[in-house]
């Protein structure tokens, strides 16, 4: 059965007529699957050690091309950032760092110790900084990482705000199994990963995956002779989004007309998704005179249209709340009765 639009008239002397789309969404319809799921998603992504071997200057390495002098199986990878104080929306301009071992398990920037005996102080391959776009997503050109004695395959993250503060540092954790990417890599040796599986650390006896890895845990896809690509989102605290910000995500409320009036007014609202609509009348000393609209509208522009009735001459305020799944959201104009 199709919702209809519905309407409780609680002010006698001021009429009310909706222009709108009238199939809405099923009554008494229950969050979808999906919705469940992403709403429990939405939760800060594990924090990690940064390990012995962050980047010693990555503002310095803004590119997307990471690769530098190494070799290997080519590897790209995507990694989208949402803020869960923006209801888990695409976090833009975050800043993003990323670095990762070579397919032999050491870093660029550090070596000549027991810890990494190849030096490689003067080498910065594989890693890189990129600043997420509109769809808060970076993309990096890279190898296929290796793997080296208690780590799992892995990828180091560290992410900012725009202004540079620090949001969280994370590791990103490869799939397992027998026909993984990280089986079938370790296996290329005309490639040159020549380790193999053979005292291998798997997730499950990784120190830093050992608690879990349902949040850190990428996609990955292709093969070897195309390439392997990793996917991955990140969820961070981002900046709170302001109540204007939030307003103007769900609807967008413009000026009703004509203005002044002096019979019947519209009042424009684009809603970005299907949501409860009321609007108050009030007065300049702040008395609440009544509230005409009180519907279920769907997404796209509606025009209410407000009947003057018994109105007295003079200038009112309507304010226009906007419920839905995202929250409850107000905004208010001034009108003139002549």
């Amino acid at each position: 059965m199709e919702r209809k639009v519905f309407l409780k008239n609680s002010l006698g002397f001021l009429g009310m007529v909706v222009a709108a789309p009238s199939l809405l969404r099923a009554a008494g319809s229950c969050q979808s699957d999906m919705e469940i799921e992403n709403t429990a998603a939405c939760s800060v992504t594990n924090s990690e050690t940064a390990g012995p071997f962050p980047t010693i200057s990555p503002a310095s390495w803004v590119r997307t091309n990471i690769v530098g002098d190494r070799t290997g199986i080519p590897f790209t990878i995507n990694i989208t950032i949402k803020n869960t104080n923006g209801n888990c929306n695409a976090l833009t301009g975050a800043i993003v760092d990323i670095w990762h071992c070579d397919k032999d398990g050491n870093y660029s920037e550090y070596g000549g110790t027991g810890m990494q005996p190849a030096n490689y102080t003067s080498n910065h391959f594989l890693r890189g900084r990129q600043t997420t776009d509109a769809n808060g997503l970076v993309s990096f050109t890279s190898i296929f990482p290796g793997w080296y004695t208690g780590r799992a395959t892995h990828v180091h993250v560290h992410v900012y705000n725009a202004s540079g503060t620090s949001l969280l540092i994370t590791q990103i954790a490869f799939p397992e199994g027998t026909n993984s990417a990280v089986v079938q890599v370790n296996a290329a040796t005309s490639y040159g990963y020549t380790k193999g599986m053979t005292g291998y650390t798997y997730n499950a006896g990784d120190n830093v995956f050992s608690d879990g890895v349902s949040n850190e845990m990428s996609v990955i896809t292709g093969s070897i002779a195309e390439g392997f690509v990793q996917t991955h989102t990140i969820f961070v605290a981002g900046p709170t989004l302001g109540v204007a910000d939030a307003a103007q995500k769900e609807f967008q409320l413009q000026q009703n007309f004509p203005n002044p009036f002096q019979t019947t007014t519209k009042i424009p609202l684009l809603l970005n998704s299907y949501s409860t609509v009321k609007v108050d009348i009030i007065d300049l000393s702040g008395r609440h005179i009544g509230t005409p609209i009180n519907g279920e509208f769907p997404a796209g522009t509606n025009y209410l249209e407000l009947n003057r009735n018994n109105l007295s001459s003079g200038y009112y305020i309507f304010r226009v709340i906007v419920e839905n799944d995202n929250g409850v959201f107000s905004e208010s104009k001034k009108m003139l009765v002549h």
